[in-house]
């Protein structure tokens, strides 16, 4: 659910059209329903009508935006009010809406400080230390790009690109061929040309969530010699969360970080 969007559609859809209109009754089950009518939701109607020669119409609902935490897991269920001989046994008369809030995208959330949870990290740092401490910056020509300085390790940076074309599904890749590392820093020996490669990995989504200014990666780590590919080291799950100028000073001063 997006913030400039008053109203979003859920399709009611017939087999057959007819030449007259069709106009059923809407009603909400409160059983299987955790969001609250008039304050999480409206219906904009508690009809919906068919038109004739139509065979489809949709239910308009408007979230209350304001009133939608960005954690929230919400949902409400709405039946057709229709004879029974008309309803399809597949399908049935009833339907569960699901709402998810979406705040507009801002690259300049994820630039600062922010606290890297790697898995990578917890495989392979020789300092036991699974979180980082990474500086990010606006990538200087690259639309909605970051700079990760020194994502996995000092002196490597990696760039991230948002994509928030979905609202509903904002993701991040890593453009692959970039230097995460080099080898002997976590393997204690090199295994191809001194170099650990990173990308997005393609087998997990990797999501950012523009109301709380976190995301989720998957990365793929692997190895290659002068180019040709050597072995993937694994996939790894990551988590990167922004914090302020303040949190990331104490962090440096009591973590060490």
């Amino acid at each position: 659910m997006q913030q400039d969007v008053e109203y979003f559609s859920i399709p009611v859809v017939s087999t057959v059209t007819r030449d007259y209109d069709r106009t059923f009754g809407v009603e909400i089950i409160d059983k299987g329903s955790n969001a609250i009518e008039k304050y999480h939701y409206s219906l904009k109607s508690n009809t919906v009508t068919i038109k004739a020669g139509d065979n489809r119409a949709d239910v308009l609902v408007h979230g209350h935006y304001d009133n939608i935490e960005a954690t929230d897991s919400l949902g409400f269920q709405l039946r057709l009010v229709m004879n029974d001989n008309l309803v399809m046994p597949l399908y049935g008369k009833d339907t569960k809406a699901v709402l998810m809030k979406s705040c507009p995208f801002d690259i300049n959330n994820f630039t600062g400080y922010c606290v890297l949870t790697s898995m990578f990290l917890y495989d392979y740092s020789i300092t036991g230390s699974y979180q980082r401490l990474v500086y990010t910056e606006k990538h200087p020509t690259e639309e909605n790009m970051i700079i990760c300085r020194g994502l996995l390790n000092d002196g490597y940076d990696v760039t991230m690109r948002f994509n928030s074309e979905d609202p509903m599904m904002p993701f991040v890749t890593i453009d692959e061929g970039q230097v995460a590392s080099d080898e002997g820093s976590f393997f204690g020996t090199a295994h191809g040309d001194d170099k650990i490669l990173i990308r997005t990995s393609p087998l997990y989504d990797s999501i950012f969530y523009p109301c709380g200014n976190y995301l989720y990666v998957w990365t793929e780590i692997y190895v290659e010699n002068l180019g040709v590919p050597v072995g993937t080291v694994g996939h790894f799950y990551n988590i990167m969360e922004w914090i302020s100028d303040e949190e990331a000073d104490r962090l440096k001063n009591e973590a060490g970080m």
